[in-house]
């Protein structure tokens, strides 16, 4: 650090100041890269923690589909009355919904315990740190992988064109995934050392349920263009929700999306290169 840095002058700040040199950068680099090197560790570890979730149950993971089969026929029967919506396509637009809201919204709390649930590996294991971020979102995806079969069995019930926009859908979940790395690599770290974020986090996600359309539609919202532009959430459920629903995703939900992941990016590299190395002390 330069000699002209302040007496008591935080880190973060003079990090600000004089900037992150390159072999910090590299380092963050090489870290995330070996992490996806090392890709057998953090996929055994993910399976692990969906099959010790369901230990000893009969049906195992299985149970993941069952309780989405459970909540959306629940919550579609409930709020198709409510808002007096033709069930046939409120139900397949509610379970679309609802299965990509489970997993952005998982991605974003288990992100936040990624180092602080691994404290023990952190400390013993010889790994990049990266590891424990893709270890949350291969074992998201895989009850994604669960959850979607409930949309699928919907939409063939009532009849949603499938077409040629489904071919979006796999592009649309890597750029979500994407989006969930620098995600779980940034709010995991801030959790490591300031153990309020996961449960700030966790409150905000709440709110945000309510005020992104999951179970209700975007027309039914009165003035609705502001609060849904700012809203990163519609955008990233948007992108894959309509192409399930046969429907080109548009063209600004896209660019929001994309947006999102180069600013996280951006700002994730910053910390990370400069705190990755604390994130063991900090768990």
């Amino acid at each position: 650090m330069s000699s002209e840095t302040q007496v008591g002058e935080s880190p973060l700040l003079s990090q600000f100041r004089y900037g992150l040199r390159s072999e910090q950068i590299r380092g963050a680099l090489r870290d995330v890269a070996e992490g996806w090197e090392r890709r057998e560790l953090w996929m055994t570890l993910g399976l692990q923690d969906v099959r010790q979730r369901y230990r000893r149950s009969k049906l195992g993971p299985f149970w993941i589909t069952i309780s989405m089969a459970v909540m959306v026929l629940a919550l579609g029967l409930l709020y198709g009355q409510i808002f007096r919506q033709d069930i046939h396509e409120y139900l397949p637009f509610l379970a679309a919904g609802f299965v990509i809201w489970g997993l952005l919204a998982s991605m974003i709390n288990e992100g936040c315990l990624a180092f602080i649930q691994s404290d023990g590996m952190i400390r013993q294991l010889n790994a990049p740190v990266s590891i424990y971020a893709f270890r949350v979102l291969w074992s998201n995806l895989i009850a994604f992988a669960h959850n979607i079969w409930v949309f699928f069995a919907v939409a063939l019930w009532f009849g949603v064109d499938f077409n040629w926009n489904l071919l979006w859908v796999p592009l649309a979940l890597f750029v979500i995934l994407l989006n969930g790395l620098w995600i779980s690599l940034l709010f995991g770290l801030l959790s490591a050392r300031f153990r309020d974020v996961p449960l700030i986090v966790g409150s905000i996600v709440q709110v945000l349920f309510f005020i992104t359309p999951v179970i209700w539609r975007p027309e039914m919202l009165p003035g609705r263009a502001l609060l849904l532009d700012l809203n990163p959430f519609y955008h990233l459920v948007e992108i894959m929700r309509a192409p399930l629903l046969g429907q080109p995703a548009q063209l600004t939900h896209w660019l929001s999306v994309l947006s999102i992941l180069l600013v996280g990016w951006a700002v994730t590299f910053f910390f990370y290169s400069a705190y990755r190395w604390r994130i063991a002390y900090w768990v």
